[in-house]
């Protein structure tokens, strides 16, 4: 009897260690701060790309990792001259994004962001083989970014993409304009301007519509390819703005001599992109700060579960962004159909988000 009294207190002592074993153990014992370390890459400084990132960072903030806090971003924009960039100053671009690619591998982040085509296509064969993940937007077609379709990245990529159907953008198109029947657009060896354009012409007879199409150099004038697609009245009635970088080159002088010409002969232009135009009555779009919102609901998967790129899907904006500028159509004496009018929503700087395509 005594033996067992006399190792009682050991026997009490192991059965209350079993018993706090049990218990949860405080947070900060099981999962130390960490500081999330996200590398941004772009080709170019331009305001969408900035909406893109915003966009991004919002969402993440939303799932607390937020800069200041848990977050650490180191972005890069690689300077390329669009207007007079030749073949070689995009080879200088292609060998900058393996540099940058390379010296991201080194500092072993997180998580990369890409924005645009041209840094997710030439940067992530490299960070795939040094499986550091990689969440892109901003991209117009992720085909054109080597993925294997439009809603699968491929190895170690996933993303958002401002891929939005042609066919559907047309569709809302032919609903504000039930009258017009020739479109014309201008564009430049810019892919994302030749892809629109492309789209455009394959799905515009789904909508009657007959699309006649410019290729400029960056450099040129817009003003002769307008007046050959207008023919002195007997050609095109509208003109649609693809997604070109050319539209923002000059201080947006090409966007402002579309916008004087299509004022001086009462011709409405629409944007198929949303990004500024001055003299635009109609957007039609993917909005960028929106789909860098998805690409960081991809990010806040891969941070926080751990969750592979691989299996998450390519996002993209279900609906098109409609925006209409009253101002500019009552300046056109443009008749809106009572089916825009009615589903009209008052946004900032005076437009309608109209609720199209339904």
């Amino acid at each position: 009897m005594k033996r067992l009294l006399k190792f009682s207190p050991l026997v009490l002592l192991l059965c209350a260690l079993s018993a706090r074993a049990l218990e949860a153990l405080p947070t900060a014992w099981m999962d130390p701060p960490h500081t999330f370390r996200i590398e941004v890459l772009q080709v170019t400084d331009i305001e969408p790309y900035q909406q893109s990132l915003d966009g991004f960072l919002a969402t993440l903030e939303e799932n607390e990792i937020e800069q200041g806090k848990n977050l650490d971003i180191h972005r890069v924009k690689i300077d390329f001259d669009i207007e007079k960039g030749g073949f070689w100053d995009k080879v200088g671009v292609l060998f900058r994004v393996r540099q940058e690619a390379l010296r991201i591998v080194n500092s072993k982040p997180d998580l990369v962001l890409t924005i645009g085509t041209p840094a997710t296509k030439y940067a992530r064969a490299i960070l795939e083989d040094a499986h550091i993940p990689v969440v892109f937007t901003a991209v117009a077609n992720p085909l054109d970014a080597d993925c294997p379709s439009l809603s699968d990245g491929g190895p170690g990529v996933t993303g958002s993409t401002l891929y939005m159907d042609m066919a559907e953008s047309l569709k809302i198109v032919r609903e504000v304009f039930p009258a017009i029947q020739r479109i014309g657009m201008v564009h430049t060896d810019d892919e994302n301007g030749v892809a629109h354009v492309a789209a455009a012409k394959a799905k515009a007879e789904e909508w009657k519509f007959a699309v006649s199409s410019r290729q400029v150099n960056k450099r040129d004038s817009i003003i002769p390819s307008l007046k050959e697609l207008y023919d002195q009245g007997n050609g095109v009635q509208m003109f649609a703005v693809p997604l070109d970088t050319y539209y923002g080159l000059r201080r947006y002088e090409p966007t402002i001599d579309l916008s004087d010409f299509s004022s001086e002969l009462r011709i409405p232009i629409i944007s198929l992109a949303m990004v500024r135009v001055p003299g635009a009555v109609l957007y039609v779009g993917a909005d960028f700060r929106a789909v860098g919102s998805l690409a960081g609901t991809q990010a806040v998967k891969i941070l926080k579960r751990r969750t592979k790129p691989d299996v998450l899907p390519v996002l993209r904006q279900a609906k098109p962004t409609v925006l209409l500028d009253p101002a500019r159509a009552h300046a056109l004496d443009l008749l809106l159909p009572s089916s825009v009018v009615d589903r009209k929503l008052p946004v900032k700087d005076g437009f309608w988000q109209v609720r199209l395509g339904d």
